[in-house]
């Protein structure tokens, strides 16, 4: 199973900054020291051609981007500090994202040891996210099928707003997300399905709200490809994520989703997403639980 990756991935960030930079490294380094990934399964990933993010993103925005250019309101919004390496950072998540795509088209499944940057609009960044990896994904392999039908599931405990906002109207692509109804982002776009939970959802009621929307999602639209955005924030001891889920219930959303695609053979490409956790290192230990998951199903039913 390919696992897309670059140390480019990781942002210097001033100190007491709320997002774990470091998250991407610390989980490769688990799943490597865990043996539940081989060295040679992860793959070193380049900085993505300007052309694959013009697809999705205003000429004028990424240049703003590229010569930090962007004024004060615009960098918070944003989240993060505007540097030369910001672009290079979410250009290239954005390329591990489009490989992952295609590795999960090919093999059945992949992940991206990142990814997830659902709050990048056409002209704008907001809440961490500088480009829209995702999008960008979708209309690369559009070029490539014009025909491919693509399903979104979003389970970050966040709407995808900048996704579906892009992507409203395609009917070649379903955006699905259940998230936090009162919660951030404050202005929220239509998807294909969007659930909405209580704030403080307790695991048992979000994981059958989830597992009952996304049978009928699956019902009503017959994907050649999900993009799983899964989401460490949705765990009770997240900053932001507004949920009450324990590691068991987490690994129980993974494991339930990844058979349900594996199972009747629908290529899934799976994502990072978001995760604030309030305790040291444990964002990138529920993200690594969600990739030992993918491995794990995916060498039960495919034999990757």
């Amino acid at each position: 199973m390919r696992c897309f990756y670059s140390q480019d991935f990781e942002l210097a960030l001033p100190s007491g900054h709320p997002f774990p930079m470091d998250k991407f490294r610390v989980s490769k380094d688990m799943l490597l020291e865990g043996g539940i990934i081989r060295p040679e399964e992860i793959i070193e990933v380049r900085i993505a051609d300007n052309h694959v993010l013009q697809r999705v993103h205003d000429q004028d925005y990424l240049q703003k981007i590229y010569s930090c250019a962007i004024d004060r309101k615009e960098e918070i919004r944003l989240g993060l500090p505007v540097t030369p390496q910001l672009y290079t950072r979410s250009a290239t998540e954005v390329e591990a994202t489009r490989l992952t795509c295609r590795a999960a088209l090919e093999e059945g499944v992949a992940v991206c040891l990142a990814g997830g940057t659902h709050h990048a609009f056409r002209e704008h960044g907001e809440g961490y996210c500088v480009f829209n990896d995702v999008a960008a994904a979708i209309r690369d392999l559009q070029d490539a099928n014009p025909n491919i039908k693509i399903m979104v599931v979003d389970t970050d405990a966040h709407q995808g707003n900048g996704t579906n906002a892009i992507l409203q109207n395609d009917p070649r692509v379903f955006t699905y997300s259940i998230h936090v109804g009162k919660n951030d982002p404050t202005h929220k776009f239509n998807g294909s399905m969007d659930v909405e939970t209580v704030r403080y959802v307790e695991g048992e009621m979000y994981l059958k709200q989830l597992f009952a929307t996304l049978a009928a999602a699956l019902d009503t639209f017959a994907p050649d490809l999900v993009i799983w955005i899964a989401g460490a924030d949705n765990h009770r001891n997240d900053r932001f994520g507004q949920m009450m889920l324990s590691v068991k219930d987490l690994q129980r959303r993974d494991e339930v989703l990844l058979k349900a695609f594996i199972r009747n053979r629908i290529p899934v490409a799976v994502l990072y997403g978001g995760g604030y956790n309030r305790q040291s290192e444990f964002t990138a230990k529920l993200h690594r639980n969600t990739v030992a998951m993918a491995k794990k199903i995916a060498s039960e039913y495919r034999g990757i």
